[in-house]
């Protein structure tokens, strides 16, 4: 590898702005002797954008991209999660892990344009990201080396301290703060935080410290909100009665759901690499979208539908958690889906208090729905004496072995 990455080539960096891949500009220049490509893929980190440009110049970058992806990353990563349900481990919405396929496929683009060899991220040796970019490099773009720089015996730097230190040695003096603060990624569909207090699993949360993209719910507002999502074949495509694109969706249910505290979760997940971690997760929107979702399959699909589908949404959710984007089966679950999406259409409704998210109707005319049936009077379609033949066959085998139990017992008896 040393042998391949030693001369003036290109590196494409994935730049986030922030103080470690920063450091990372001098570091490769240094260490490799290369031109440094820096691109910033814009999947709605918003504010965190400010300033990037003349950041990575001042920091020795030879140029940088920002990408504006996020209309893509709605409708390409995020929608198909939503159709499918996916949850990991029972509650994360599995913001980071939809982003990162999206961002390792525009770093391959760029190093194909750029003419690079090599491409650079900066995530730890600990978590799940190192594993998602690398292994979504790997399906996409074989050929390119990968710089993982907390794992290069090259990186010595501990610290924020320490990379402050080697920024100012190279000439670059930068307002970055040196104090302690929660380790966060930023997308539209949400935020997570790690660190400081969350490291100690006993420890509550310093909500007031921690919140970004809402409000905890007991400081919510005392009354509760109505929200409508319409739904066109599995993809919302209005709230309140405003037609919309996915990324206004989600923006839109961001706000609302921010406001009454809804979507904060506090979980210690199984990453990739073997351990524990905690982290809070604030999915406002993204909470919504999928409740809303499936109180509306729950009126559509059929029982063996949807029991399948729900056991290939847990499926999905671990198959994206774990960074197998490019994968043949995470094609063949999405495609399962988007066939039992055909009738998810309608309307639901439902009201926003302080931090729940309550039901308050829905409709669809592909609605399974009978009330005829479903009512206690007897209808055309159903005969309470219908359930006899049906409960003598559907338990049959429990009968059969519980007869053959009392035969044994009364043999052993004997």
């Amino acid at each position: 590898m040393e042998e391949t990455l030693m001369g003036k080539e290109k590196v494409i960096l994935a730049y986030s702005g922030g103080l470690d891949t920063t450091a990372i500009i001098p570091w490769l220049k240094e260490t490799y002797n290369f031109d440094v490509v820096c691109v910033c893929i814009d999947v709605g980190q918003e504010s965190e954008l400010e300033g990037l440009d003349e950041r990575a110049k001042y920091s020795g970058a030879e140029k940088l991209y920002i990408l504006d992806v996020v209309d893509e990353f709605c409708d390409e990563y995020i929608l198909p999660g939503v159709k499918a349900n996916a949850t990991y481990e029972y509650e994360y919405l599995l913001g980071t892990s939809f982003a990162r396929p999206l961002i390792a496929k525009k770093l391959v683009e760029i190093a194909r344009k750029e003419g690079a060899t090599t491409i650079c991220h900066g995530a730890t040796g600990k978590g799940n990201d190192q594993v998602r970019f690398e292994i979504n490099i790997k399906a996409l773009a074989p050929d390119l080396n990968v710089i993982a720089t907390w794992r290069q015996p090259e990186w010595t730097m501990q610290s924020r301290e320490d990379e402050i230190a080697f920024c100012k040695k190279h000439g670059i003096d930068l307002p970055f703060d040196v104090t302690t603060s929660y380790s966060r990624d930023r997308n539209i569909w949400h935020i997570s935080h790690e660190g400081l207090e969350l490291e100690d699993p006993s420890l509550e949360p310093n909500w007031d410290h921690l919140l970004v993209l809402g409000t905890y719910p007991e400081k919510a507002p005392d009354e509760a909100e109505y929200v409508t999502v319409n739904f066109e074949k599995g993809v919302p495509t209005a709230v309140n009665g405003k037609q919309m694109k996915m990324s206004d969706v989600v923006r839109e249910l961001n706000r609302l759901g921010g406001k009454h505290g809804v979507g904060i979760v506090d979980i210690v997940e199984n990453r990739v690499v073997g351990m524990k971690s905690r982290g809070v997760y604030e999915t406002p929107g993204g909470t919504i979208l999928m409740a809303a979702h499936e109180q509306l399959e729950e009126l559509i699909l059929d029982r063996e539908t949807l029991k399948t589908k729900k056991d290939l949404g847990n499926l999905l959710a671990e198959v994206v958690y774990e960074g197998k984007w490019y994968t043949p089966l995470r094609e063949a679950i999405q495609a399962f889906v988007d066939v039992t999406q055909k009738y998810v259409t309608g309307e639901v409704k439902f009201k926003l208090y302080k931090g729940n998210i309550i039901k308050a109707g829905e409709s669809s005319p592909y609605s399974l729905y009978n009330e005829s049936l479903a009512s206690f009077t007897t209808g055309d379609l159903y005969d309470h004496h219908d359930a006899d033949g049906f409960i003598t066959l559907f338990g049959l085998p429990l009968k059969v072995r519980a007869m053959k139990m009392q035969e044994l017992e009364k043999n052993n008896n004997k």
